[in-house]
């Protein structure tokens, strides 16, 4: 029996110094402590042990147990130590070495071309001025000289929530807002989503954004209105850039003109982006109705006023070369990265 028992424990010394990580510990500890294990077996035997030599085979078995136990714990701390050592030496850092370049977040081309139209009307004295996305049937048709019968109202399908409620189908109605609450001289940008039925392609979205412009003062003529554009134009896509009017018809507005600035791509020669004549359309403006004034309690004998309206996706498509409008509503990173 005392020879088993150095037996085992040379066997166990041995698998030990082959142990390499915690599930070889434990794989030694159920073999020789578990409750099946070797040293549990030569416990059962004491029984064939005569009666006098039975407590000093006992005290062998349970030394024997303790000094495998305390080896196989010892091991296992040993292994843990080596582990942590380990995953320290894997993330140390090297307070040399350059940071890690971070990406963060960059404005949209939208909001890019959005600020930097701010600006410009803001250095030429106007104010920015918001209004609600849902709106009634009188700001954004009736107080625009666009009553219920009116042909106009064919050229804009507009999304109707409920009766006389309705997504504002032009930041218009910001403009009648605002002359509602302030009196002469007005002079105010309206930025803002708005809404119409449309069919997605390249060129149109349900979902688009516009830029309203608005000045009522004494004396305001279509010669203000021509040097606002003017000055935007040339702002925005160079000072070398042409502005011209072509008459037209808006229900707000009378008389009412479509601005037209020379191409980007080709400079005034022809190219495809303008179909060959040298023109790209931007916005259409005009002098204030005096209806428009008059639904708004400014009297038109005495005031005069003018109102362009731009949309911010054909602005934005047109300065940076965007050959399609749904990249703009997309959210691809491959696209939204181009612009850091």
């Amino acid at each position: 029996m005392k020879e088993k028992i150095e037996q085992l424990k040379a066997a166990a010394a041995e698998a030990l110094k082959n142990a390499s990580s915690k599930e070889d510990l434990e794989a030694l500890r159920i073999k020789y402590l578990g409750k099946k294990g070797e040293l549990t077996g030569l416990l059962k035997q004491l029984g064939s042990v005569a009666p006098e030599e039975r407590p000093k085979i006992g005290q062998l078995v349970n030394e024997a147990k303790s000094k495998i136990e305390t080896a196989i714990n010892e091991n296992r701390d040993k292994i843990a130590r080596a582990a942590k050592e380990l995953k320290l030496a894997g993330e140390a850092v090297d307070i040399t070495m350059p940071a890690k370049e971070k990406k963060v977040g960059v404005l949209h081309p939208l909001n890019r071309v959005l600020d930097d139209m701010i600006d410009i009307f803001k250095s030429m004295g106007f104010d920015v001025v918001d209004g609600p996305e849902v709106e009634t049937d009188h700001y954004n048709f009736e107080c625009l000289n666009v009553p219920a019968d009116h042909p106009a109202r064919d050229m804009q399908d507009t999304f109707y929530l409920a009766d006389k409620l309705l997504l504002r189908t032009q930041t218009s109605a910001a403009q009648i807002r605002t002359m509602e609450t302030r009196k002469p001289p007005i002079r105010v940008i309206c930025p803002g989503r708005v809404f119409r039925a449309d069919e997605v392609d390249a060129t149109h979205s349900p979902v688009f954004h516009q830029i309203e412009g608005l000045v009522v003062d004494k004396g305001i003529t279509m010669c203000d209105l021509k040097g606002v554009l003017e000055q935007f134009a040339r702002e925005i896509y160079g000072k070398d850039t042409e502005v011209r009017f072509r008459p037209s018809f808006f229900p707000f507005t009378e008389p009412s003109v479509e601005v037209d600035v020379t191409c980007s791509e080709c400079g005034g020669k022809g190219c495809r982006v303008c179909k060959g004549s040298g023109w790209i359309e931007i916005l259409g403006a005009g002098m204030v109705h005096p209806n428009v004034l008059r639904c708004c309690g400014i009297d038109p004998d005495e005031y005069s006023g003018f109102a362009f309206g731009i949309g911010l996706d054909r602005l934005t498509t047109t300065k940076y070369k965007i050959s399609d409008i749904r990249l703009l509503f997309e959210n691809d990173k491959r696209f939204l990265e181009q612009f850091d």
